[in-house]
């Protein structure tokens, strides 16, 4: 009952900007469920100056009920199909995000971004959007500010891309689903996104689903990414904050480790078990997975909530460039491997 009292009105208002995200999100996925849920909070949160109340409860959909989506995430993840249909593009993949986080960790140091906010552009950048930032933000403690700081820089170029992107392969003479396919997985970055330009690329030239189907293997196989990268960066915090710790106090490894993300592992061996050895249908994972997209919406009205919108536009400027140049980067270099690998 106190868990009721002190949380129950926060998390009620999260869900409720969730319901109206989810379906926007549904009419437009251009922009997707999480984006509209951001900016409602952001807007809400102009005005509504006393949230004392509910403060409590939108914390904790913030932190934890993002941790959860996270975990449910992973039974969306069959690895055995992943690594059988996605090994083609998989070299592709790692010089993508490569690229994305040597582009991120540069303009770091050149242009004095505040780390947290470039970490959280870079890993969004290379990986796979808000889910990336979603897992990353914990592991290295930024707040709401910076996380929303990094998803409005991901959705603008998740927007550009799906807007450009089909014409731009009809342009370079793209054919049929398989390059665009790879293309639209490697080059876009949050998954709403990914199937808008995959699904205009299929309308385009009449081939069904057959590039978003390509298109979305390609994107579930960069998820995987945000494994080694969360555990790279939780080592690295704990190294930082062992170098720190001059007085001698006791670390805390649970809040800096992501155990979230092992049980996000499990989740995935859990589906690939079942699927793959069991022959369970993989349609009984689908209600966890819309689980999942939806606790990230709820998620991000929390987050929004938190948000000083005037203060992340007077600071939007450098994430921004930071974010067209690895967009540019990851674009650039997915072309140029398919062109190598001669899928081009």
């Amino acid at each position: 009952m106190n868990f009721v009292r002190e949380k129950g009105a926060g998390i009620a208002v999260c869900l409720v900007i969730g319901v109206i995200s989810f379906f926007l999100g549904k009419a437009l996925p251009i922009v997707g469920g999480p984006v509209f849920a951001i900016l409602i909070g952001m807007a809400l949160a102009l005005f509504w100056k006393q949230k004392e109340k509910v403060q409590a409860g939108i914390t904790f959909t913030s932190k934890k009920i993002l941790q959860w989506a996270v975990i449910l995430l992973g039974f969306g993840l069959n690895l055995s199909v992943l690594l059988q249909t996605g090994a083609q593009s998989l070299p592709i993949i790692l010089v993508t995000i490569a690229t994305s986080l040597a582009i991120a960790a540069i303009l770091f140091k050149i242009m004095k971004v505040p780390g947290k906010i470039a970490c959280l552009v870079g890993v969004g950048s290379s990986i796979c959007g808000g889910s990336a930032i979603a897992a990353t933000a914990p592991v290295i403690d930024a707040d709401d500010e910076e996380v929303a700081q990094a998803i409005s820089v991901i959705f603008l170029f998740n927007v550009l891309a799906a807007i450009i992107f089909p014409y731009l392969g009809t342009l370079l003479g793209f054919a049929g689903s398989e390059g665009f396919g790879i293309f639209a997985g490697t080059a876009v970055n949050d998954t709403s996104s990914v199937t808008a330009t995959a699904s205009t690329w299929d309308s385009m030239h009449g081939l069904g689903t057959a590039t978003l189907d390509k298109a979305v293997t390609v994107k579930l196989t960069r998820t995987l990414a945000i494994i080694p990268i969360t555990l790279v960066l939780a080592f690295g915090r704990m190294r930082r904050e062992k170098r720190e710790n001059k007085e001698g106090k006791k670390l805390e490894w649970k809040k800096i480790f992501p155990v979230f993300i092992l049980y996000f592992v499990l989740a995935s061996v859990i589906t690939t078990v079942a699927v793959s050895g069991f022959q369970v249908s993989v349609e009984v994972f689908n209600p966890l997975k819309e689980l999942s997209k939806f606790f990230i919406i709820m998620a991000m009205a929390a987050i929004g909530l938190n948000t000083d919108v005037v203060k992340l536009v007077r600071q939007g400027g450098k994430p921004i460039f930071m974010g067209f140049c690895c967009w540019v980067g990851i674009t650039g270099v997915s072309l140029l491997m398919q062109y190598v690998m001669g899928i081009w």
